[in-house]
């Protein structure tokens, strides 16, 4: 559903709910003040729900944010009894003449009352995002398994047998190292990129070491083919230890920078950061000066396909953001980790 759908079918649901109301006061045929009063209540209900519904829960309400989510349902109960008093307290007695609460009412009375009426509209917001949330979880549960589907049928079609591919790397390996080195030492580090390429999971996650040791021997390949004019420095600070990811999910950072990336400058080097700042966080970040004379100036799909596999895998557990100023292209992820 579209954002404009999603506005108007709240606006509807509220005028809906408006009209009910005020149908019942009409047909009570309530005084002036009482249908005030009642429609001041529904609109700092109203700011209270969407306080909830848009800000509270959709940011606090999963694991290892209780503390957040406690202060955050405080923080609306909060602004609900200032809110009200604002309108009720200090605008309609500016305006209309009369007032909810009488001029001697305590604080403490005030707030215990609020309390009360607030509570109601706070786990409504919580019911509709958490109903909003379930159906959102289940349309991307249907697109992964989607594009699992066609994943998996691509492969099969492209599909070469692993054993093949080993023994002819291996017999290649062994013939090129007779005649150099440095080309055995290339096909010996192809032979684990497509063994990590054709490797298998059940949940499609490897450790996080073996995806470095990917990295790694990309970088090796490239350096062995341009020698001493390849630029590029790989940092990596904390510990792995069994930390697992979805696996091929750094590469198209890093494959963007060597294709795009000026490689042959030492002043300018692409920098690739692994930080791990503990064992479940993983900060990854990018930075390439841009080659003004590439050819091909398409992004490709890499990055367009990353950002769709980490809204399915890592729903609220990521945080991706890419700048281009022209000159440099500077990329950050930040992904939990189990």
């Amino acid at each position: 559903m579209t954002t404009t759908k999603k506005v108007a079918l709240h606006v509807l649901c509220w005028l809906l709910w408006i009209g009910y109301i005020g149908l019942g006061l009409y047909l009570d045929h309530t005084r002036q003040y009482f249908v005030v009063l009642t429609f001041t209540l529904l609109l700092a209900k109203i700011a209270e729900f969407y306080l909830g519904y848009l800000w509270v829960f959709p940011r606090y309400l999963r694991r290892n944010k209780l503390l957040q989510l406690l202060l955050g349902v405080a923080g609306i109960m909060a602004t609900f009894i200032a809110f009200r008093y604002l309108l009720e307290q200090v605008l309609v007695p500016a305006t209309l003449g009369f007032r909810n609460y009488t001029s001697d009412t305590s604080a403490s009375h005030y707030i215990i009352d609020n309390l009360y009426w607030g509570t109601s509209y706070i786990v409504l917001s919580a019911a509709a995002w958490g109903i909003q949330n379930a159906f959102r979880r289940e349309r991307e549960n249907q697109l992964l398994i989607q594009e699992k589907t066609q994943t998996e049928l691509a492969f099969l079609k492209t599909q070469i047998n692993p054993h093949f591919l080993y023994n002819t790397l291996n017999y290649i390996y062994s013939e090129a190292y007779l005649i150099s080195e440095q080309l055995a030492e290339a096909v010996l580090r192809l032979s684990d990129l497509m063994r990590y390429m054709l490797h298998e999971s059940p949940d499609g996650k490897v450790e996080l070491q073996k995806e470095v040791e990917y990295l790694e021997n990309y970088l090796t390949l490239h350096r062995l083919r341009f020698e001493d004019k390849f630029f590029v420095e790989f940092a990596q600070l904390g510990h792995l230890n069994g930390q697992r990811l979805a696996s091929l999910m750094l590469i198209p950072f890093v494959e963007n920078a060597l294709k795009h990336g000026i490689l042959n400058q030492p002043s300018q080097p692409v920098t690739i950061r692994l930080v791990l700042p503990n064992p479940q966080l993983l900060q990854f970040e990018v930075r390439n000066h841009i080659n003004q004379h590439q050819k091909d100036h398409t992004t490709g799909i890499g990055l367009a396909n990353l950002r769709r596999r980490l809204a399915l895998l890592y729903p609220d557990r990521h945080q991706l953001t890419v700048h281009n100023d022209g000159l440099v292209h500077h990329t950050q992820l930040t992904l939990e980790l189990e």
